[in-house]
């Protein structure tokens, strides 16, 4: 004992030199208040009775640290009040001590000081005196000796403490017995003391009553009924070996563990002899739950659960007694202190303050409280949290004992990790250590910060032309990574500019679906647009709202809807018809004459093919089905007609191919007639062939100039993507990439040459295909040293 006073002396006068050092340590002041006090009762006034000035209180802070079990006192920050903030339950608090006070530790900071405040709770008379039973039975015999005889009677017990305790006992009037009170510790034991010899043939039962008195005002009381009856003698009681007996015993013990074995004797022979042990339930206690006695040896063994935090000491009356008549008893104390074992993990409790965080949220935002408590003592019970991965948060220590709070240490990218899993563990310092552990789902909100992306950009597209207006002629989408209103995406046209601002105009989007439906609500004609472009904007719907556009590039593709025309010969009704005379004695091979036509559309639907349709005599004139020249097959005889008539079917070469028809009326004349008229005939057909060579050149210059523009722009969007000259055309299933093939042949001692498009005959061009895309690298263009007509040129034959 003596050294563990010393121990705590030098303990408390350490921590006066460590509180000496850190800041102020002033005198203790004490206080009392009555339990039961309702919530708001004013204790005393801390601030004004250590001096300190209440209006900077709130500055100082100025609080409780410890001492206040379950938060039932406070301090006002305003005035510096202690006030009750709880139930107040004194028997609750301080069980059997009379006098109860609650040592509460403060602090006030800005300068730092330290107080000590010992509250003192003031019982109040609110529990009367109960004994452990109503109804007591009593045994003794008839010889037993007056006022030697003590018959120790179950002692009541009053929860109060002082002046509203148990004060005294009462009996009820009679001629036998008195009443004696032995007072040990705080326990007032009654004894019926025996002041007249019995006779248990005069009267073998007697009935008492013993009542218990508090002394409160108004006293409280309670009451026994005991029955007393008298036998023959049995004078001797067992002794124990020692009256207290004391052990130590750890908690979580196993059942069935022998605590302490007991002995006492008996100096009676026989049934009077023999000796039974019990518990002495006269005085209630949890003990009974936990521990069990051997009716016969005395050992006391664990039937329940030793928990240290529950109870840390037991003290139980034990009661010997013999197996006479009348049994006499024996008492004894034992009292167990219970050692403390490291066997309560720590228990972590977690307050979100929200539910979800935004995940534009900066550094240091608090996400949750954590608190942390152990059940054990000493280094039990101090703990240590910490975050077991690496993430975007972290632990930060409050300013009070065993407090966390999570808060984030980083940026947060919703787009990367929607829902974050954080593991809290905690670990005492017990040995071995024990630890638990708490995940938390933290999940983070959506902000709208990306924009709608395209997959691409340009995008280049492919439409024949003649489409029915107000169908979808293409469609396109973007995505949006954010989330729900932030990743809904509509889309509209940029307002266009220049000449492209009327083709634009026709065009409209539809974005219901989540992509953008582009629909024209005219027709396109490619001999009037080769391509254009325009701008698409995606719009999400967050706020504000980001947007992103795309490149549009739209090429037309030719469709055979031009019919071929015929510039030589010509009527004024429209037909195609024209008299040629040539002289009789020609040669075969003569050049009777040629049939010249084009055709607006490019590719195999400007390239035209002439045949005979219809013919006087097929052994005198062939035609040149490439070039549309009329030659004579053979000399002209006698025989032969004056007057032949050849019908000239020109056709393209298109998948539904379109024709016209010339009407070449040949006249044989004799030659110098042949020579007068062919002067003039030529002189009018210089004029007529210059004229209409004029138009022609004009109108296929034109044509040529917007080819070569188109042709350039292409050329300059591949060249943004790739530098290799070697291969600039991407190859449809018929189309080999060349813009003109050109094809040798002969007719008779001249040599031909055909310039028309690379293709597979019957080959089509499907609209929407990027294999109508063309380049001509300018190397290439070099080298040929010439330049480049247009497509529609391709048609044209060049002898």
């Amino acid at each position: 004992m003596v050294t563990r006073q010393y121990t705590t002396l030098t303990a408390i006068l350490r921590c006066c030199f460590v509180l000496c050092l850190c800041g102020k340590v002033l005198a203790q002041i004490r206080y009392s208040i009555a339990e039961e006090s309702i919530q708001g009762s004013v204790v005393g006034n801390i601030a004004k009775d250590l001096g300190l000035d209440v209006n900077k209180l709130k500055e100082r802070r100025f609080r409780i640290v410890s001492g206040s079990k379950d938060g039932f006192l406070q301090i006002n920050q305003d005035n510096g009040a202690l006030i009750v903030s709880g139930n107040i339950d004194r028997e609750e608090l301080c069980e059997k001590n009379n006098v109860c006070t609650v040592n509460l530790k403060t602090v006030a900071e800005n300068p730092l000081e330290i107080h000590y405040i010992e509250v003192e709770i003031a019982d109040i008379n609110d529990n009367s005196p109960v004994f452990p039973v109503r109804q007591k039975y009593l045994e003794i015999s008839e010889n037993a000796v007056p006022q030697s005889t003590r018959l120790p009677l179950d002692a009541a017990r009053d929860l109060d403490a002082g002046a509203n305790s148990l004060h005294k006992y009462i009996l009820s009037p009679n001629n036998h017995f008195e009443l004696e009170v032995k007072t040990r510790e705080e326990d007032k034991i009654p004894f019926l003391i025996l002041k007249k010899q019995l006779d248990r043939e005069q009267k073998p039962q007697m009935n008492l009553t013993l009542t218990a008195y508090d002394g409160g005002k108004p006293e409280r009381y309670g009451s026994v009924n005991i029955t007393i009856t008298v036998v023959d003698i049995n004078d001797n009681a067992p002794v124990f070996d020692r009256q207290v007996y004391t052990v130590t015993l750890e908690e979580n013990i196993e059942f069935g563990s022998s605590v302490v074995k007991l002995h006492a004797t008996d100096l009676d022979e026989g049934a009077n002899g023999q000796v039974v042990y019990a518990f002495d339930k006269s005085l209630m206690s949890k003990a009974f739950d936990k521990f069990e006695i051997n009716y016969n040896t005395g050992e006391i063994t664990v039937k329940g659960s030793i928990d240290f935090e529950e109870q840390r000491v037991y003290e139980i009356d034990i009661q010997a007694s013999d197996k006479g008549q009348v049994p006499l008893t024996g008492h004894c104390s034992i009292i167990i202190n219970i050692k403390d074992v490291n066997d309560n993990a720590p228990e972590i409790d977690v307050t979100s303050l929200s539910t979800e965080i935004l995940e534009d949220s900066n550094a240091g935002t608090a996400i949750s409280l954590i608190s942390v408590s152990d059940r054990d003592s000493g280094e039990n019970s101090m703990v240590i949290c910490s975050l077991t991965d690496d993430i975007s948060f972290e632990l930060k220590p409050s300013f009070q004992k065993s407090m966390y709070s999570l808060v984030t240490k980083g940026l947060l990218d919703r787009e990367i990790v929607s829902i974050y899993t954080v593991t809290i563990m905690c670990k005492d310092r017990g040995e071995p250590s024990l630890s638990s552990q708490k995940t938390i789902q933290v999940k983070i909100a959506d902000v709208n910060d990306n924009s709608p992306m395209f997959t691409q950009n340009p995008f280049n597209f492919y439409i024949s032309e003649n489409n029915t207006p107000g169908t979808s002629i293409f469609s396109i989408s973007a995505s949006d990574i954010d989330q729900n209103e932030n990743a809904h995406i509509s889309y509209h046209i940029l307002k266009a500019e220049g000449h492209q601002t009327n083709i634009v105009s026709y065009l409209n989007v539809n974005s219901e679906d989540g992509n953008a439906n582009v629909y024209a609500l005219k027709s396109f004609d490619f001999e009037t647009t080769k391509m254009f472009q325009f701008h698409i904007v995606a719009s999400d719907s967050g706020t504000p709202s980001l947007s992103s556009n795309v490149t549009v590039n739209v090429f037309i593709l030719d469709q055979n809807d031009n019919v071929p025309v015929i510039l030589y010969p010509v009527s004024a009704n429209g037909s195609a018809e024209g008299v040629e005379e040539i002289p009789r004695n020609v040669n075969a091979g003569h050049l009777v004459t040629k049939v010249r036509a084009y055709d607006v559309d490019i590719g195999y639907n400007g390239w035209l093919l002439f045949s005979l349709q219809e013919v006087s005599d097929h052994s005198l004139f062939a035609l040149d089905r490439y070039t549309g020249q009329i030659r004579t097959l053979r000399p002209f005889t006698e025989t032969d007609e004056a007057e032949h008539k050849l019908v000239i079917l020109v056709k393209d070469n298109g998948n539904v191919s379109l024709s016209a028809t010339a009407t070449v009326i040949i006249k044989l004349v004799e030659p110098k007639e042949a020579f007068a008229a062919s002067d003039v005939k030529n002189t009018v057909k210089e004029e007529e062939e210059n004229n209409v060579t004029f138009y022609l050149i004009i109108t296929l210059g034109s044509v040529s100039f917007l080819f070569i523009i188109s042709i350039i722009m292409l050329i300059v969007m591949q060249c943004s993507k790739s530098t290799d000259y070697s291969s600039k055309y991407l190859q449809d299933t018929n189309y080999d990439g060349t813009l003109c093939n050109s094809i040798q042949y002969r007719s008779g001692n001249k040599q031909y040459m055909l310039v028309g498009p690379r293709m597979s005959i019957g080959s089509t061009l499907v609209s929407g295909s990027n294999g109508s895309t063309l380049v001509i690298p300018d190397r290439r263009r070099r080298a040929s040293g010439e330049v480049r007509k247009s497509a529609r040129l391709c048609s044209i034959f060049f002898v």
